[in-house]
């Protein structure tokens, strides 16, 4: 295990691995890695190491990272789980939610902030980045309207790493498409012969499409033009199933499935998982795989051990980049387990898993 003794320490540690990664999907070296951070944030994050003694797990006690203590998702909303004293606490992502009080926190100084960027852009550019030089339509506000979106802050992020392409932001803080903007974007688009990914939720892409119904309007966009789906609904639209809401985007944007993309990630993580990559053939089921320094687990809701491969569970992941809060998370959502992946299944209505219960944490 490495010992480390200052967030520095931690964050250039991660940093090179997910470097090493990038080169070599199979480097060596993340057991170890995830016990030295595990034991860093254990030193200096209260309410996690309040969970993890009252299920007598500790740096001393564990030797593997599946056994690393997970903290539910839904504990980001109460508690501060991170090793930031609050001064240092630069930058917060928030979840979205109707309310402050049922939004998670994550908290990022500039250290931190440089590991999720660091992981990001590879997995980023390796699933939904070819040879095409397409244009960008993003279904998001702008970074100055929703600063607090660690998915608006991605986008920000993709816009100006690809600052030589074209792009557009078409929705306001209120996360509300400004269809025009989105339609005269597409027509250019269309009229100039130039490819274009678009990059919204689920819902963005509702409200996009509803509007072309409406208008009895629909695009054949150029060849290899592209989408990334992401997200639920948040009440924000009527819901579609996804299968559904593809086909919509195959038939009024002629953008063909094989070149939409679904990302998933939350604001309580650092790194993201996709379900396919551009210019490669996407067998059904589409299967999220996250990065190497990322690793994903099927686990019984019961006993929090792995299922076997065919069968589903609660997913829990294990990331490295969330150097500065908790690297293992135990979310809401169902999927289930392949030899190569995960397939998403839904969210979870269930009863809180042993050893999660959040009775266990205190700001103490």
């Amino acid at each position: 295990m490495t010992n480390f003794t200052s967030l520095t320490e931690v964050c250039n540690a991660v940093s090179a691995f997910i470097q090493r990664c990038t080169d070599d999907p199979h480097a060596a070296g993340f057991d170890e890695l995830a016990l030295g951070l595990f034991a860093f944030q254990f030193a200096r994050n209260a309410p996690y190491a309040n969970l993890c003694r009252a299920e007598n797990l500790t740096p001393e006690t564990v030797a593997n990272w599946r056994d690393i203590p997970t903290v539910q998702t839904r504990a980001f909303k109460s508690l501060d789980l991170t090793v930031l004293p609050e001064a240092d606490r630069e930058t917060l992502f928030r979840s979205s939610g109707t309310t402050q009080a049922d939004r998670s926190r994550h908290f990022h100084c500039a250290k931190t902030l440089a590991v999720y960027h660091t992981s990001l852009w590879p997995w980023f550019v390796g699933h939904l980045v070819d040879e095409s030089a397409n244009r960008l339509l993003f279904l998001f506000p702008d970074l100055d309207q929703a600063p607090e979106s660690s998915l608006v802050h991605m986008m920000d992020t993709a816009a100006k790493r690809l600052a030589k392409r074209e792009c557009c932001f078409a929705a306001d803080g209120q996360w509300q498409i400004d269809s025009q903007v989105a339609v005269d974007f597409l027509h250019d688009c269309a009229t100039q012969n130039e490819p274009v990914t678009i990059l919204g939720t689920a819902f963005s892409f509702v409200h996009l499409l509803d509007h072309l119904n409406a208008d009895a309007m629909d695009f054949q966009l150029p060849s290899s033009s592209a989408a990334m789906e992401t997200g639920g609904y948040k009440g924000r639209s009527r819901e579609m199933p996804k299968a559904e809401l593809h086909r919509a985007i195959t038939a009024k944007l002629g953008v063909p499935s094989s070149r939409i993309i679904c990302e998933y990630g939350m604001c309580e993580l650092s790194s993201q998982a996709y379900d396919g990559k551009l210019g490669q053939a996407n067998a059904a089921p589409r299967l999220f795989r996250f990065p190497p320094w990322a690793r994903a687990r099927v686990v019984s809701p019961e006993t929090l051990a792995d299922v076997e491969l065919g069968q589903s569970g609660l997913l829990q992941v294990v990331d490295l980049a969330n150097a500065g809060s908790a690297l293992s998370l135990q979310t809401e959502d169902l999927a289930k387990r392949h030899a190569d992946g995960f397939e998403l299944l839904g969210r979870a209505e269930l009863a809180e898993s042993r050893g999660c219960s959040l009775m266990n944490l205190s700001h103490d």
